[in-house]
């Protein structure tokens, strides 16, 4: 006589994932809602993929929508690995931890800032087009990116922004690594994050969609939202 074994499978419960950037805007806004009407707030996006999840927050809690313009310093031939990062204000982060496990020279750094510094500039030029940055002193900012891997960037914006004294900072995002959660939360006076893994490996994991939003993307919905 034989036995037949029952197989017996083991189903991991996948991760969730956003549609694309507009579902995780419209997630990210389901979390803030005690925040609408509030006519001190502003959502403040970077630039280029925290526009299309910024304008969502933005459109559900009536507040308007504006920019803070941050860029990443990304290693020499490892440009996704940030070794700090740039804003408007003469804003400088560094990532210390990169520098010095990989040995980055001051020149190397000059060459990137250089860089990415011009792109601030085409993007203010850009985006603005001549309109002036909003004024931010005693106003309760919430700054929004479509997530958070290292953080690096975020802090850049966080600086730039404190420089203006608010009244108060908020970090909102889709999807943020727990370690970086717990680094930022002391920095700001709120930080909401829908998803929260122990591991990020890449955002792009996290979307179905994550093509690359682009400047006339941008554009549009500042115009949109004005």
């Amino acid at each position: 006589m034989f036995w037949l074994t029952p197989l017996v499978w083991s189903f991991t419960r996948p991760a969730p994932r956003f549609a694309d950037r507009t579902a995780a805007g419209q997630a990210l806004a389901a979390q803030l809602t005690s925040y609408a009407g509030r006519p001190d707030m502003v959502v403040l996006a970077l630039p280029r993929g925290g526009v299309p999840v910024a304008f969502e927050v933005a459109q559900a809690l009536g507040a308007p929508l504006d920019l803070v313009l941050v860029r990443k310093l990304g290693v020499p031939h490892q440009p996704e690995l940030a070794m700090g990062a740039i804003a408007e204000g003469d804003v400088l982060v560094l990532n210390d931890t990169v520098l010095r496990d990989l040995a980055l020279t001051a020149d190397e750094l000059a060459a990137v800032a250089a860089t990415e510094g011009r792109e601030l500039l085409r993007r203010s030029q850009l985006y603005r087009a001549g309109r002036h940055a909003p004024d931010l002193h005693g106003r309760t900012v919430i700054l929004v990116d479509d997530g958070l891997a290292t953080g690096t960037t975020m802090q850049a914006a966080i600086a730039a922004i404190r420089i203006h004294q608010p009244a108060g900072v908020i970090v909102a995002v889709p999807v943020a690594a727990r370690a970086t959660v717990e680094r930022l939360r002391g920095q700001v006076d709120a930080l909401v994050a829908v998803v929260q893994p122990e591991r990020l490996s890449a955002l792009g994991f996290w979307y179905e969609d994550f093509t690359q939003t682009s400047d006339d993307e941008v554009r549009a919905l500042l115009r949109q939202s004005r």
